[in-house]
């Protein structure tokens, strides 16, 4: 039924039991799994070009130690996990990722890092859940 799964990881708890619902759906149906972190870059608009940069550079070494932790997670339970990592819009990437990898299940967590503009706008979740190109799992903590 699922041959290829992609988790939204951001790190968050919820994208902690994103992956742990993951890596046990990839256990059950023999599918590769994979995990996208997005990188969501603040417009400071009295940041320095420098700031920015310096900024960037320690959000993606942050990341990089989220999917070390990731891939730990699924060596553990016996699984290996592809890991990518794209600057951008997390619901929008989280979608074009799993259409453009023919992704069958999308796995993200209920809540992450999106804080109050969640509450206003509509979280990760909801939008994903509503344009994926597949099926989604939301999985709740």
């Amino acid at each position: 039924m699922y041959r290829k799964i992609l988790v939204g990881f951001d790190g968050s708890r919820g994208a902690q039991e994103a992956l742990r619902h993951a890596i046990a759906v990839a256990q059950a149906f023999g599918a590769e799994l994979w995990t996208l972190s997005v990188i969501e870059i603040p417009q400071l608009a009295t940041a320095t070009v420098g700031e920015v940069d310096e900024q960037r550079r320690l959000i993606e070494q942050e990341f990089k130690t989220l999917q070390e932790r990731a891939q730990q997670l699924a060596r553990e339970a016996g699984m290996t996990v592809q890991t990518i990592t794209r600057v951008g819009h997390p619901a929008q990437l989280l979608v074009q990722e799993a259409q453009r990898g023919g992704f069958d299940l999308l796995v993200i967590g209920h809540s992450g890092h999106s804080g109050i503009w969640g509450v206003f706008l509509g979280t990760t979740a909801d939008k994903v859940v509503r344009h994926a190109p597949c099926t989604v799992l939301v999985a709740r903590w």
